[in-house]
């Protein structure tokens, strides 16, 4: 689910013409800064070009040391830039707005409701994304603006709070890594002295390759006999550390920045000089903002000894990141990219398949429900509900996966599938996404859905809320009609008459003159959930061929 600008789009995406070309703004919403793209989508390349940029730097990885929370003022800072955001997007006439948040909303214990209170004050819903799947799109982000060639590329980016690694050759990516070790993080735990001291910057260093050392080896791992994989380095602090490089050695910065190439030597001597500053000469170097200056010994360290654990000589710098990844991602859920990273449109596929054999999950059981699930969904689209594909898929994975808890009991098997699906590493997935497909499947039987249930109120809206209100009555019914788990159902037919409000079920069984006695029994006990959730009634025929 995206922010709409708009109560609804009449433009049709997929067929938007040159003189249509849906405009879209990216927001994400990082450890030290905020940064937002709008983008003009062009369908028919598939492309973007990006028309305007904002950013902030707002610390809301300046966390309260004792509790760990972002703090008000940090909080304040934030809601500040974000409305200031929708503003610039409106004002392009963006039709929607995708926002990403990262580490530092992740970890804190008041991230969720820091993002609830941005949904009440702006109407902005923030999509809180994990660690690997942070790395997954900043992978599409890179590739969307440098062209691999089929050879493996690292991608090192260096935010706030966390670091990812990511090894690809522009097609499946090979590794995803984010780790604990950013420039503010290890900035505000571990430098007390200004310039930092010798002693300092030693536990740093031996900080930074201890917490790198297995994403790095799994890079090793992950390499054929023979590649020299090239890096790439994005974010701020990479970039502003070309742009040092660039003015002693050219005098000037080129534009764009983009394939500026560094090496280990040179950013070696960079690093000394930047650890042998105080703040305030920091500050006064051409190119570096106040609030970079604080932060950008601890980074710098961060990338001079990642590559040195690589054994890389140089990177190049590759402008694109995180921002653009979520254009990229967006382009790709709504079918915009068909043949170029078409691997990449299939990992929420793919990952819920993952899980699905991870918790030994009956996968041609699985299959059934949710061909039911989907079967239900679409012949009542329109009908009984207004869902869309995105919905529909949430409802494909919670179907597949709903009974993945019996991995740990048969008793409250349901409960303890929630917790699998919620903590899975499921890519592709937004936090609430991931929230909505574990709540499904909790609900796929016993309790209906309610507010004093901890899962329930974890999902970040109303519209969450009502999403699995609905469609987990829809799973309890596709659950119901393969009851025996062995097919005997092979087709339904849903006829909805309005005037009476009823809803057929027409059955067809797979064996001819089965009477599916126990599918019709457990249909007609589980009904009641859909019955009173979309206010009709409910009647079940078995139709024999």
């Amino acid at each position: 689910m995206v922010n709409s600008l708009t109560q609804e789009s009449s433009l049709s995406i997929a067929s938007a013409s040159e003189e249509q070309e849906p405009i879209l703004a990216a927001i994400d919403i990082g450890t030290n800064s905020i940064h937002m793209v709008v983008a003009r989508i062009n369908p028919a390349l598939p492309a973007f070009t990006i028309i305007a940029t904002e950013k902030d730097t707002v610390r809301l990885g300046d966390r309260d040391p004792k509790t760990g929370n972002l703090t008000p003022e940090a909080i304040e800072r934030a809601i500040a830039t974000l409305r200031r955001c929708q503003q610039l997007a409106q004002s392009f006439n963006a039709e929607q707005i995708v926002a990403v948040a990262t580490s530092a909303v992740r970890e804190a214990p008041n991230g969720r409701a820091f993002l609830k209170q941005v949904n009440t004050e702006l109407g902005l819903f923030v999509n809180l994304i994990s660690g690997p799947e942070e790395a997954r799109q900043i992978y599409l982000g890179v590739l969307s603006g440098m062209e691999f060639n089929s050879q493996p590329h690292i991608i090192i980016d260096i935010g706030g709070g966390s670091t990812e690694l990511i090894l690809g050759d522009g097609q499946k990516p090979r590794t995803l890594s984010s780790t604990k070790v950013g420039a503010v993080r290890l900035t505000a735990e571990f430098i007390t002295t200004d310039p930092i001291s010798d002693r300092e910057f030693q536990y740093l260093q031996a900080y930074v390759r201890g917490m790198l050392e297995r994403p790095v080896d799994e890079i090793r791992a992950n390499l054929e006999a023979g590649e020299q994989p090239r890096l790439v380095g994005t974010s701020g602090t990479i970039e502003t550390l070309a742009i040092i490089h660039a003015r002693n050695t050219q005098g000037s910065v080129p534009n764009p920045l983009t394939g500026y190439e560094l090496n280990r030597k040179e950013l070696k001597e960079i690093v000394k000089h930047l650890a042998s500053l105080n703040y305030a000469e920091r500050a006064a170097i051409p190119g570096m903002s106040d609030k970079r200056s604080e932060i950008i010994v601890a980074g710098a360290i961060i990338l001079l000894d990642a590559m040195t654990m690589l054994g890389v000589e140089s990177l190049v710098i590759g402008e694109r990141a995180l921002r653009e990844g979520v254009i990229v991602d967006w382009m790709l859920s709504r079918g915009l990219i068909e043949d170029r990273l078409i691997y990449q449109s299939q990992v929420r596929q793919r990952s819920v398949l993952k899980v699905a054999q991870k918790y030994q999950v009956n996968l041609e059981y699985g299959e059934r429900v949710a061909n039911f699930a989907l079967t239900i969904f679409n012949q009542t689209k329109g009908q009984l509900h207004h869902w869309d594909a995105e919905e529909r898929e949430l409802l494909w994975a919670a179907a597949i996966l709903h009974n993945c808890g019996l991995y740990i009991s048969h008793s409250a098997h349901h409960k303890h599938s929630y917790y699998l699906i919620r903590y899975a590493e499921l890519l592709g997935f937004t936090e609430a996404g991931i929230e909505v497909i574990a709540n499904l499947a909790r609900y796929h039987r016993k309790s209906i859905p309610k507010r004093k249930h901890e899962n329930y109120n974890n999902l970040p809206s109303k519209t969450h809320r009502q999403l699995v209100d609905q469609l987990s009555a829809i799973l309890r019914l596709a659950v119901a009609l393969d009851r025996r788990q062995i097919g005997a159902i092979s087709q339904v037919r849903c006829e909805y008459y309005p005037a009476q409000k009823e809803l057929q079920l027409k059955l067809m069984p797979a064996v001819p003159n089965d009477d599916c006695a126990l599918e019709l029994w457990n249909l007609d006990y589980k009904k009641s959930v859909f019955e009173a959730e979309y206010e009709v009634k409910v009647i079940v025929t078995l139709v024999q061929r």
